[in-house]
């Protein structure tokens, strides 16, 4: 059954191939802001840690703490965009408007929205953040075979980093079309995927065929929905303070 309000708790049962689907369309609902380490495979070095709050604030640091990036402009006047208004500057972000929920809480079919993430390197590192491109917006009017975006196979519960996760094997049809084709979470042939429960975030992705055999990436998840300042992510500090932290009024700060 559809609903437009997602249930408390997610419907008991092993995945199926509808529910890993739906899954895959929940990410902008399930988190705001998100802090984990990526990396893709094969690839050099170690990979990056990223401190990430939408819409489009993102920073970027290597796993010894040199920035690599941060977000600039993040309080700019939307003046400019509104004037030279097209209909997608009027978009709203995902997370103000209400898709279709299953009985699980997530989502069946996503409305109209400003969707997309911060890009780092090409475009597999927003396609993980928000797995869409291997469902689609909504279920597909009647799955004849080859209709869906992907095929969905050998379905399973795991863990992840300790995080529960849905993995499956997937094989791309003719209507996938990966958000960058430069950079698709389902290379050709067959590619094991596994998506996290809690944020649907795809946390790791294999090639198990051919020339791309082993290519993919593995993103740990080290904090969902923490508090991030303005200040963490321009590229100059504004010296704000960080109301977390407790405030000595008067003697000595250190003390």
């Amino acid at each position: 059954m559809w609903s437009f309000r997602p249930s408390g708790q997610a419907a008991a049962g092993p995945p199926t191939p509808a529910t890993f689907r739906n899954l895959c369309r929940s990410s902008p609902w399930k988190w705001q802001s998100l802090r984990f380490e990526y990396r893709e495979t094969p690839g050099p070095g170690d990979g990056v840690r990223a401190w990430l709050r939408r819409p489009g604030a993102l920073r970027l640091e290597d796993l010894a703490g040199k920035l690599l990036q941060s977000t600039t402009g993040i309080n700019d006047s939307r003046d400019g965009l509104y004037i030279s208004a097209t209909r997608k500057s009027w978009l709203l972000p995902a997370h103000l408007v209400t898709p279709v929920y299953d009985d699980g809480g997530r989502v069946t079919r996503r409305p109209e929205a400003a969707y997309g993430e911060p890009c780092f390197g090409n475009g597999l590192f927003a396609a993980a953040l928000d797995p869409v491109e291997l469902a689609g917006n909504a279920p597909v009017p009647i799955e004849f075979p080859a209709s869906n975006a992907v095929d969905v196979a050998e379905l399973s519960e795991v863990e992840h980093q300790g995080r529960p996760a849905w993995e499956a094997v997937v094989t791309p049809n003719v209507t996938y079309r990966p958000a960058d084709p430069g950079a698709p979470l389902c290379l050709p042939g067959t590619t094991v995927v596994r998506i996290d429960v809690e944020t649907a975030v795809c946390v790791s992705s294999r090639s198990l065929d051919g020339t791309t055999a082993g290519r993919g990436h593995e993103l740990t998840i080290l904090g969902v929905d923490e508090y991030m300042l303005d200040d963490l992510f321009m590229a100059e500090s504004m010296n704000l303070t960080d109301v977390r932290r407790h405030i000595v009024w008067g003697g000595d700060p250190a003390a």
